[in-house]
């Protein structure tokens, strides 16, 4: 409704000036244009005022028109900021705050205390997680967000990333995961923290959006432009109309999903915007009803001397990329962790 209201009033607005602007402007051209013909000098020069005075009119119509829309869209986006992220922070508030009643209803039951205490350390890790991510996001939309880009092997980013998601697979033990990483993948630039979370923003929307039950794949491979890392799904799909709209920031495919999932929907533009500051590309490969799978790629480094001495002697107590290969087991995500030292 909001947004309904804010478009009639940018379109009132409009109206306005076509009424009471466009038109005279438009009327006092062709009186202007008349009069440079009819012969006179006075005429002449009259009608050359009148055509720069409606072509600067028509400049500041324009830039006009320019800044009221820029400012329409700048209203909505803080009606959707603050709704959505008011959403985001209620509902871990409410769990702390029916956890904390519960805890005090049930002094002397130490099973309950301790369900909610684990439950307490849970809600706090999730809205500090949310507040977290609105800081990271505004320090990118200013400018300030640094990354320390180093000469890493591919392997590493998967290992980091599947070593972060791995409290989140332990709360769904119905996900079925996997990942794998082609061996000899030649090494990248990247920040290994910046890229981790924006592979692990890529892995919670799959679970999220995923099947019944879910089916996630996480995969690194040589490409030609460089190194992908791809994250797919066997969810239901997103429309090819809807690829590029995806990222942007607070963009949701439906409202309702604000309602029946988690989300602020400036997952996907803080990975797009991490892709880019690693000169790298973002892509989505997806069709309504055959899951999807978003590839991030990253260039190829070109390391100085002492760089590859460092990546080898690191590559050498590191695990083989070739065997990087499992699914969501204890056993495998040790031999990642592995293979990240």
């Amino acid at each position: 409704m909001a947004k309904n209201r804010q478009r009639l009033g940018y379109r009132r607005i409009v109206q306005l000036l076509v009424y009471l602007v466009i038109v005279p402007t438009a009327l006092m051209l062709l009186v202007g244009i008349v009069l440079m013909f009819l012969g006179s000098t006075f005429a002449l020069l009259f009608g050359a005022l009148t055509v720069s005075f409606v072509l600067v009119a028509v400049t500041g119509i324009v830039l006009v028109l320019v800044f009221l829309r820029r400012e329409a869209n700048l209203s909505e986006l803080q009606a959707d900021f603050v709704s959505k992220v008011s959403h985001e922070l209620r509902t871990p508030l409410t769990s702390i705050r029916l956890f904390a009643e519960t805890m005090e209803r049930a002094r002397g039951d130490q099973a309950t205390v301790d369900q909610c205490v684990g439950g307490l350390n849970r809600e706090t890790e999730r809205l500090t997680q949310v507040i977290e991510r609105l800081l990271d996001w505004g320090r990118m939309e200013a400018g300030r967000k640094l990354f320390e880009l180093r000469v890493e092997r591919p392997n590493n980013l998967v290992a980091r990333s599947v070593e972060a998601f791995a409290p989140v697979r332990d709360r769904h033990p119905e996900l079925d995961f996997a990942f794998h990483v082609d061996p000899d993948l030649p090494p990248v630039n990247a920040d290994v923290g910046a890229i981790a979370d924006a592979i692990g923003n890529l892995l919670n929307n799959a679970l999220k959006y995923g099947g019944t039950p879910p089916v996630v794949r996480l995969r690194a491979l040589r490409v030609p432009q460089g190194v992908a890392i791809e994250v797919s799904d066997n969810g239901s799909g997103i429309p090819r109309v809807e690829h590029r709209r995806i990222f942007w920031k607070f963009y949701r495919i439906d409202d309702r999903l604000s309602r029946e999932r988690e989300g602020s929907g400036l997952g996907l533009a803080i990975v797009k915007h991490i892709v880019r500051a690693h000169r790298g590309r973002v892509r989505v490969e997806s069709d309504a009803g055959l899951g999807s799978t978003f590839r991030i790629i990253l260039p190829l480094a070109r390391p100085d001397a002492a760089s590859a001495d460092a990546l080898g002697a690191d590559a050498a107590g590191a695990v083989d990329a070739g065997s990087v290969v499992g699914v969501a087991s204890v056993a495998s995500v040790a031999s990642v962790k592995k293979a990240s030292r």
